[in-house]
């Protein structure tokens, strides 16, 4: 049981050795403990304990600080810009390089299919999917920190893509009238032209947006994707992905919207033209997807039996593109195939400055959503294998990765979910399996690339679709949230209808804001309570949680869980109140009128003052003011502020009307409040000044050395207001008021008949108050 006492000199009771180890044993032998020190008040604390001076470097030396470059620094600030140099001189090649080198063929075999396939959901030919799985390897090599993400396309990052180039070049821009066959074509080379020079302008956009966030530490802005709104937005985003590859699947004519809604017009879209649907392209995409996730089931349930997952991707791909090879399905059931693979490398291209202005904010966000996705997966493995990635650099690195790769007609990169966890599950040990993917990858680029030019592209689309099963069982989460928290369960709902309804790049913003507005009015409105103390200990709890726990008489102590600023400063006002039950302006209000009829009904002697208060016979309707009445004469005797009875709680006449305020002090339990700014600090010392004149002493306690020093700046503290109100802790607060009224006897009800009795010796209000105060000084002294 802990147990405080109060000690006349301020000193630490010193034991002797052989005593200390005697109390340090029984303490360990049971569950009690027991502290005497002084109670302390932030005066008597500071009085004890000197603050230490802490100096702060002016802004010239924190420069010449961060600036300076000696040869130990120039080789830290090297390797923490290139982390390759970190690990490779430790690579242990006999143990390792075999593991890496599975894991980077099965890990290319996958990335090179499904570079083909999320090309289509970027809307580029699919070769360009190839180059967007191999140029970001390269580069991230050598900067990044994360040993186990594959770096590439991933499907929500190119949907995201595929909607600002559908909104920059639809194919109503590019069509061309046959005035011979006198119909109208689309020029479908320089439509697949311009946006890939979107596309690969919008990836070096991204890369200079994330380069530069990245050098200016902005790795924190990754927070404020919380999991809930990740996961709405993905679960959206694919159910747009599945959507867009539907059409792929039934081959059927169809156009491409972007912008609000356009999920509602692409299903409308589809269902007018499904009476078209090629069945050579449905049949295959239906056989795809089913052993794509019969197969992937298989592999994610066997993983601990498997060495090697099954690379379903690579044998249907291989099959499909035999059977479109053989049959001839393009002339035969008019089937959509890829076509054109290219072979080789294309020469860069320099970026078209033009074009930046009209992307610049679907930039942002693409690049920070990419972002957040591979450090979040990077995150995960990192705590599996024991090391650590740095957010930073990460930014860092997915920024030059898409400066580079945006210069050879790549799309934004970042990491896909399935081939990390292929790379991972294969043994990859480093991004030394990245380099092996790229060279899979390259190879594919330099010959094995032709070979697919017969594969359908509902194979792909189903390709894509099979790789969302993850995200779909997203929808799982939602009743967990709800049993967990509203609150993110009402930011995963919204920003998963906003990003279904709205553009998918508005939908994210949007599920942004409403995040931050969901903390905002947690802040706003937040939660207060009134604690009492558990009995014979020095906890105070929710005496509506607890059963035990009591109210100290007289005190009221109100918790308020929340920061205090001008958005919840009238939160503060009315939950207090709400607990003391009363208005500190109202009644004060109500004791001067009090006062003012108590006059008026002496002077016409029906009032006599005695010891036990005053009695009189009963005022007659003449006797008594409206409300009304004393309002108007209110202001003029404020001024002139009236002489109060010494107990306002003592016998009155039942004419007077006086509120009964049944406690005597307020302690404002700070534990849980962060920091204050100056509407609050205002607030503060409104409350204190109302609740003094009322004769009610408001205290606070458990607040940090932030807020304090808050106090400090804004001119908290007057003659009225010292620090002897602030209290380390809730039970120091409580101590040293019940020791104040023991020692302080109240106004008894005959001097406040003295006070009345003599009217021209009354003490004016002003005078009182320093008595008072004079009085409490002298307590604490002795």
């Amino acid at each position: 049981m802990a147990e405080e006492h109060s000690t006349g000199t301020r000193h630490r009771n010193h034991l002797s050795t052989p005593e200390m180890a005697k109390e340090m044993m029984d303490v360990s032998m049971c569950n009690d403990y027991n502290v005497t020190r002084t109670i302390y008040s932030e005066t008597t604390f500071q009085e004890d304990n000197e603050k230490t001076q802490l100096v702060k470097k002016s802004i010239p030396q924190k420069l010449k600080d961060n600036c300076s470059c000696t040869p130990a620094t120039a080789r830290l600030k090297l390797k923490q810009f290139f982390p390759v140099l970190n690990w490779l001189p430790k690579y242990r090649w006999k143990e390792w390089l075999v593991h890496d080198l599975i894991s980077g063929l099965c890990t290319g075999l996958v990335g090179t299919l499904q570079g083909l396939a999320f090309a289509l959901l970027a809307e580029v030919p699919v070769g360009y999917g190839l180059y967007s799985s191999f140029f970001p390897i390269l580069t991230y090599f050598f900067l990044g920190t994360s040993k186990h993400i594959s770096i590439g396309p991933f499907p929500v990052i190119c949907l995201m893509v595929g909607q600002v180039v559908l909104s920059l070049a639809p194919d109503e821009k590019f069509i061309i009238t046959n005035s011979t066959l006198n119909e109208t074509l689309i020029d479908y080379e320089a439509r697949d032209a311009a946006r890939v020079l979107i596309s690969s302008n919008l990836s070096f956009l991204i890369g200079i947006i994330q380069l530069v966030l990245g050098a200016l530490q902005f790795g924190f802005v990754v927070r404020y994707l919380g999991d809930p709104l990740v996961r709405g937005f993905t679960t959206a985003a694919a159910v747009q992905v599945l959507i867009s590859q539907i059409k792929l699947i039934l081959n059927i004519p169809s156009t491409n919207y972007s912008g609000v809604l356009s999920m509602v017009y692409t299903t409308i879209d589809i269902f007018a033209h499904i009476g078209q649907t090629n069945f050579a392209d449905l049949t295959a995409g239906l056989i795809t997807l089913v052993l794509c996730l019969v197969v992937k089931d298989i592999n994610e349930r066997y993983k601990h039996i498997m060495r090697i997952p099954i690379p379903i991707e690579v044998i249907v791909a291989i099959v499909a593109t035999g059977i479109s090879y053989g049959v001839n399905l393009e002339e035969t059931y008019n089937a959509a195939i890829v076509k054109n693979v290219p072979s080789g490398f294309i020469p860069p291209v320099a970026p078209d400055v033009s074009l930046f202005p009209q992307i610049i904010v679907p930039a942002f966000s693409i690049g920070i959503l990419a972002y957040a996705l591979a450090v979040s997966l990077g995150k995960v493995y990192a705590i599996k294998y024991n090391y650590e990635i740095d957010g930073n650099q990460e930014f860092i690195a997915f920024g030059v990765s898409n400066i580079f790769s945006g210069c050879f007609s790549c799309f934004c990169a970042t990491t896909a979910l399935s081939r990390s966890a292929v790379q991972e599950s294969t043994g990859g040990k480093t991004q030394i399996a990245g380099i092996i993917t790229a060279a899979v990858v390259m190879v594919s680029l330099l010959s094995v690339g032709k070979y697919l030019e017969p594969l359908q592209k509902s194979v792909l689309a189903a390709i894509v679709i099979s790789n969302l099963k993850g995200m779909f069982w997203q929808v799982v989460d939602v009743p967990r949230l709800w049993r967990q928290s509203k609150w993110d369960t009402a930011i995963w709902l919204f920003t998963c209808f906003a990003s279904l309804l709205l553009d998918i790049d508005l939908g994210l913003l949007v599920g942004i804001l409403f995040g931050l507005l969901t903390v905002l009015l947690r802040v706003q409105y937040p939660k207060y309570s009134s604690l009492g103390n558990v009995p014979g200990t020095d906890i105070y709890k929710d005496i509506k949680k607890y059963k035990y726990v009591n109210e100290p008489e007289g005190i009221k102590i109100i918790q308020f869980s929340s920061p205090i600023f001008y958005g919840n400063v009238e939160s503060l006002k009315e939950g207090i109140k709400l607990l003391v039950g009363f208005d500190a302006v109202r009644v004060f209000n109500k004791r001067l009128k009090a006062q003012r009829k108590i006059n008026k009904l002496l002077k016409k002697t029906k009032l006599a003052a005695n010891e036990n208060g005053i009695k009189g016979n009963q005022a007659t309707d003449d006797d008594s003011e409206s409300d009304d009445d004393m309002d108007d004469d209110y202001g003029k005797k404020k001024a002139n502020y009236m002489n109060m009875p010494g107990d306002w709680n003592a016998e009155f006449p039942d004419t007077v009307s006086i509120p009964v305020v049944s406690i005597h002090s307020i302690i404002l339990d700070f534990g849980q409040v962060s920091f204050l700014d100056v509407v609050a600090v205002d607030c503060l010392k409104g409350i204190f000044t109302e609740f003094q004149r009322i004769d009610v002493d408001v205290y606070i306690a458990e607040y940090n050395d932030d807020v304090l020093a808050q106090l400090e700046s804004c001119g908290f503290f007057n003659e009225s207001i010292k620090t002897d109100f602030l209290f380390l802790t809730i039970h120091d607060a409580v101590m040293h008021i019940e020791k104040q009224k023991k020692r302080c006897s109240t106004h008894s009800v005959l001097d406040m008949t003295l006070h009345i009795q003599e009217p021209s010796q009354l003490i004016e209000m002003k005078d009182l108050t320093e008595l008072k105060h004079s009085q409490n000084l002298q307590d604490q002294q002795e």
